[in-house]
């Protein structure tokens, strides 16, 4: 007999079965998706796409809304660029040293005087200034959205459940998808790439926003009340102090995944670094791509550090050791702030006096020249033809042919209700009835929008890389977890791979790979190695050291630690960590559509590319089902 658990757990998946497999009699097909039960609907979207079109100039929408939108958007990117220029390469410099000094310390101002005077070295001063300025705008509106919706969520449960879905939707959707509703109402321009960056950077700033308003003490809110606060009261006084650290974290948040949208929305016109980057993909230029990539890790390391640093400071008790200093003191309180700014007015006021407004041409150090020569011995003597091993192509041919080709004849050869039924169990296994549903109706939606083949293709390369990247990354993670100098040596490399822009590895991986599903996939694994790292190696870091304690006095050997102890305890850990590996291959597997990855990612370039809305919004929701799907397997569910 079952126990009462197993029955609770199989009576779910029997059920669907006993609903498929009639279906499955009724809709035969060899493994594709019958077309019937398929709804096509590139007739409506491409007449809705062809009446956006016909009516942009013309209709009120337009005219009055969308048009003010847009103008707003131009006005305040031209005006931060305009000061960013007006205040010149010394002012922006010494005013962003000012300011990390007097939140974090001379570190802080060093890193963030290096970094400036690395991006004008590069020959990148001008570029670096656009995206700031987008960057500047695109951020600020996206926290002001986000913390509104957040708010919203996180003091009425209803709003929170209306708005989950619709946060998690806009979490999985490709960058890609973002761009061509955007074009096609706004154009090809500076608003449509702000615009689509603020949509793509407000849900974390809405979910952390929330969290923090949702967990606030409730003892706390509790004496607020008793003393007679209202309940706007409440919320400034207690709600809003206390959940400070989530609102900073999701600051944070907005701010990275803005950066990284703004290089992607470089394809619609956003101009800048991302511009630099994408010009480089397209020619396959790696020396071009590093120059313009090293100055947006650069920017997201300053960004990154300076936001943390305010949300530390913000709202701590000074430190009266470091009080003492006399040019502390000088530059404490609301006086200090008036000498930073008019210490880097008096900066770019002598900029201009020595006419130097712009980063002088003969202090460029061009590395694009160099990093190309390497690249070519790289590909000259790596590409093919090594003994033994075999060369890049030798690779990507044997993993194309082995790995991703037979995964994917097996997908679309497989019955379509069996496929249905495997995501109902295995989704059941790590979740609850409702998971295994979720699961079951995201797969469900792929083939009713007609695309499961392509979808499949996806699923098939999204698998391989994840399998490679956990292999990898677990190995890593284990060895970094018993070095803390393996550790150290592995930081500042993860931080490097972690904002750096996605297209940036699409080139190094085409000139030595070729082009294909091969090199997306390498690029998906190169992507998402650091989150599984760094997840793993903190979750291995923390297991409680009193276990490791027993095991070792009860004679236990490295190995034995490793196995019976630090993975069991770890196992949150490294389900987040094969649940971010997921979705981050996915998003470069997207991308990977740019250099012959095929599948979903070529249809949503393609829509992109000839303006079909069709094509490319059937793409974009395929792909949140996707994403949805791999979520909800990927995940356990708390009530499991």
């Amino acid at each position: 007999m079952f126990s009462h658990h197993t029955v609770r757990k199989l009576l779910p998946l029997a059920v669907a079965a006993a609903l498929l497999i009639p279906l499955a009699l009724a809709f035969p097909g060899a493994g594709s998706w019958p077309a019937r039960l398929a709804v096509d609907l590139s007739g409506p979207l491409g007449r809705a796409g062809d009446w956006i079109i016909d009516h942009r100039d013309s209709h009120p929408l337009f005219l009055y809304f969308f048009g003010h939108v847009s103008n707003a958007v131009v006005i305040c990117v031209r005006a931060v660029y305009t000061v960013l220029l007006a205040a010149g390469w010394l002012g922006v410099t010494a005013f962003a040293g000012l300011v990390a000094w007097r939140l974090a310390g001379i570190r802080l101002a060093l890193t963030c005087v290096a970094a400036f005077a690395a991006c004008g070295l590069l020959g990148m001063w001008v570029p670096t200034m656009q995206t700031l300025a987008l960057m500047a705008v695109a951020v600020t509106a996206a926290v002001a959205v986000g913390a509104l919706l957040g708010l919203a969520a996180g003091l009425s449960p209803r709003t929170d459940r209306a708005l989950r879905p619709v946060l998690d939707t806009m979490q999985v959707l490709p960058a890609f998808a973002y761009l061509l509703p955007m074009v096609l109402v706004f154009g090809i321009g500076v608003p449509a790439a702000v615009l689509a960056t603020v949509v793509y950077a407000a849900p974390p700033m809405a979910r952390l926003t929330a969290l923090g308003l949702r967990d606030a003490d409730a003892g706390v809110l509790e004496a607020s009340a008793s003393l007679g606060a209202t309940g706007r009261q409440r919320l400034f006084s207690a709600r809003l102090p206390l959940a400070r650290r989530q609102l900073l974290l999701g600051v944070n948040q907005a701010i990275m995944t803005g950066l990284s949208m703004a290089v992607i929305a470089s394809v619609i016109g956003a101009g800048g670094l991302g511009d630099r980057v994408y010009q480089a993909l397209a020619s396959v230029d790696v020396g071009a791509a590093l120059a313009a990539g090293i100055p947006i890790v650069l920017l997201a390391v300053v960004l990154d550090r300076t936001a943390d640093a305010a949300g530390t400071r913000l709202g701590a008790t000074p430190d009266p050791a470091r009080e003492k200093h006399l040019l502390r003191r000088v530059f404490g309180g609301w006086y200090g702030r008036l000498l930073t700014v008019l210490a880097a007015v008096a900066a770019s006021v002598a900029g201009r006096i020595a006419d130097t407004t712009l980063w002088p041409e003969s202090w460029t150090v061009p590395i694009a020249e160099p990093v190309n020569r390497a690249v070519a011995w790289m590909t000259a003597h790596l590409y093919s033809g090594v003994p033994v091993v075999g060369g890049t192509a030798d690779w990507s041919a044997r993993f194309t042919g082995w790995v991703l080709d037979p995964l994917r004849t097996a997908l679309q050869a497989a019955p379509w209700w069996s496929l249905l039924l495997l995501a109902g169990a295995v989704a059941l296994l790590v979740g609850t009835w409702r998971t295994a549903l979720t699961a079951v109706l995201a797969l469900a939606a792929i083939g009713v929008l007609g695309v499961w083949e392509p979808s499949l293709d996806t699923l098939s390369q999204v698998l391989a890389a994840v399998a490679v990247t956990l292999v990898l990354g677990f190995a890593i993670a284990v060895g970094a977890a018993r070095s803390a100098r393996a550790q150290r040596l592995l930081r500042p490399v993860l931080d490097v791979c972690q904002t750096m822009p996605q297209f940036v590895y699409l080139i190094p991986v085409v000139a030595l790979f070729g082009v294909g599903r091969a090199p997306a996939a390498a690029a998906a694994v190169v992507y998402a190695l650091p989150a599984v790292v760094r997840i793993t190696t903190q979750g291995l870091g923390e297991v409680n050291p009193a276990a490791m304690e027993a095991a070792r006095s009860l004679g236990a050997t490295r190995s034995q630690q490793l196995w019976q102890v630090q993975l069991p305890l770890a196992r949150p850990a490294l389900l987040l960590a094969v649940n971010q590996a997921v979705v981050l291959v996915l998003a470069v597997v997207i991308i990977g559509g740019l250099v012959g990855g095929g599948a979903l990612g070529y249809d949503v370039v393609l829509g992109l590319a000839q303006g079909d809305l069709a094509t490319g919004l059937v793409a974009g929701a395929a792909i949140v089902c996707l994403g949805l799907l791999l979520d909800r397997v990927t995940q356990p569910a708390k009530e499991a």
